[in-house]
């Protein structure tokens, strides 16, 4: 396949250079249509023009075949991480989607880019964005365009301010950055300095920026909307007397944002052990056109779905974004219609969880390494229930995970016991655990 491959784009070379040098280049014909055969031209080199256009048609055909344009935000988002992980996943798949990640525009845009621009096929859209969407349409019968896929993980809202301003009421008139105009950040923001009745004089530096400028006190504050912890601000030093501000929880905004905290756990330079501070989380939301079923595009995105929902389990697993691990593919998003594929493909699926003394059973007796890490997840998350009192280490850490798999696998060991020969069948190799997901070694 390789060698046909390039054997046509040689081909493809050299008819070029024949017809590079043509003395039909210049003339009225060749002006209106540069890669068409001159009627006037001899037969040889209609037929060597006709050829390469046949090519052309080969190869771009090849190059679009399953390809899924996916808009989400600028770079540094958590969602654009997400989308660049999703693509480094699926595009080597033989036979899957390739994904091509577009750097969007704003929260709005978009929306509206995942209904009318050409080549993109799917969106990353905030649910706050979604629900005003709703409230006031930008034409009539919005929802009938718009199919969502999932809900993926909420992102915390996280506004640091500097030591001299202890509540929202203090950033009255004070210049606050909301990040890029038109952003997912500005739009939350936005709609919580409204809902607060709290005025603030807005600027849109780079997240990056505005950390800096927040340290030599030229704004007062920063709102950032991202997973938590958020790179960013993990490295804040408690010697820079920059503290996370508490949201105050109205009823306006409950409609809307989910209530959420932001702990030691997340920020241990930041706050202290066992004074979390409140605030609001956004989810965000995977949406496609409402493509006709039978057209490419539906096939498309149809085929993206499959790829993608056989391949969380492995996401949720490091080194991938631990953004994933939060993500529910049964969660709805209310006032919205499923795209019909994904629906279908949730029904079907098996959803029952199985706890770790009753692991699932992979063909010829091996262990099911996706429900295996849902196990382990499970495993971790009792195990460190007082990571905050107890300073247990970073999870995420290579070193920390494998000692934590060796402790699960032991407990697995207890929990079968000796009821027959065949549980020794659940022991994993390390090794295969560090292929599967990824990891070195």
């Amino acid at each position: 396949m390789k060698q046909s491959f390039l054997g046509a784009f040689i081909l493809s070379l050299a008819v070029g250079l024949t017809v590079a040098p043509s003395p039909y280049r210049g003339s009225a014909w060749a002006q209106r249509d540069p890669h068409a055969a001159n009627p006037a031209a001899p037969a040889s080199h209609r037929r060597a023009v006709l050829a390469a256009s046949r090519i052309r048609h080969v190869l771009r055909d090849r190059v679009n075949s399953g390809l899924v344009g996916v808009v989400s935000g600028g770079m540094g988002d958590a969602d654009f991480d997400e989308v660049t992980d999703l693509a480094a996943s699926l595009n080597h798949i033989s036979g899957g989607p390739r994904i091509l990640p577009v750097i969007g525009q704003g929260a709005f845009q978009n929306a509206t880019d995942a209904v009318f621009a050409r080549g993109i096929d799917i969106g990353i859209i905030q649910s706050d964005v979604l629900t005003a969407l709703k409230r006031r349409p930008p034409f009539p019968g919005i929802e009938s365009f718009i199919r969502y896929i999932i809900k993926l993980s909420d992102e915390e809202v996280h506004v640091l301010a500097g030591e001299d301003i202890r509540s929202f009421k203090d950033l009255a008139s004070k210049k606050v950055n909301v990040g890029l105009r038109d952003s997912g950040t500005a739009f939350t923001a936005g709609a919580i300095f409204r809902a607060l009745g709290i005025p603030v004089s807005a600027t849109n530096f780079p997240q990056s920026v505005a950390l800096e400028k927040l340290r030599t006190g030229e704004i007062a504050a920063m709102v950032y909307v991202a997973g938590k912890p958020t790179r960013l601000l993990r490295d804040v030093r408690p010697d820079e007397e920059l503290h996370f501000l508490p949201i105050p929880a109205t009823a306006d905004l409950a409609k809307t944002y989910a209530s959420a905290s932001l702990t030691a756990a997340d920020y241990p330079q930041l706050i202290e052990v066992g004074k979390p501070v409140q605030t609001l989380a956004v989810g965000t939301v995977l949406v496609t056109y409402n493509w006709p079923p039978g057209t490419e595009r539906y096939r498309n995105v149809a085929h993206f779905v499959h790829a993608f929902f056989g391949k969380l389990k492995l996401l949720q697993t490091p080194p991938h974004q631990p953004e994933w691990r939060y993500v529910d593919l049964t969660a709805s998003v209310p006032g919205w219609t499923r795209f019909a594929p994904a629906e279908e493909w949730i029904k079907k699926a098996e959803f029952g969880k199985i706890g770790p003394h009753r692991p699932r059973q992979a063909a010829a007796g091996r262990l099911d390494l996706g429900q295996l890490f849902d196990d382990f997840d499970a495993y971790l998350k009792r195990h460190t229930a007082a990571a905050d009192t107890a300073g247990s280490p970073d999870p995420r850490q290579f070193d920390t995970l494998v000692a934590l798999f060796s402790d699960f696998e032991a407990y697995l060991k207890r929990q079968a016991g000796s009821q027959s020969s065949d549980q020794a069948k659940l022991r994993t190799p390390a090794h295969e655990v560090r292929r599967e997901a990824g990891w070195p070694g």
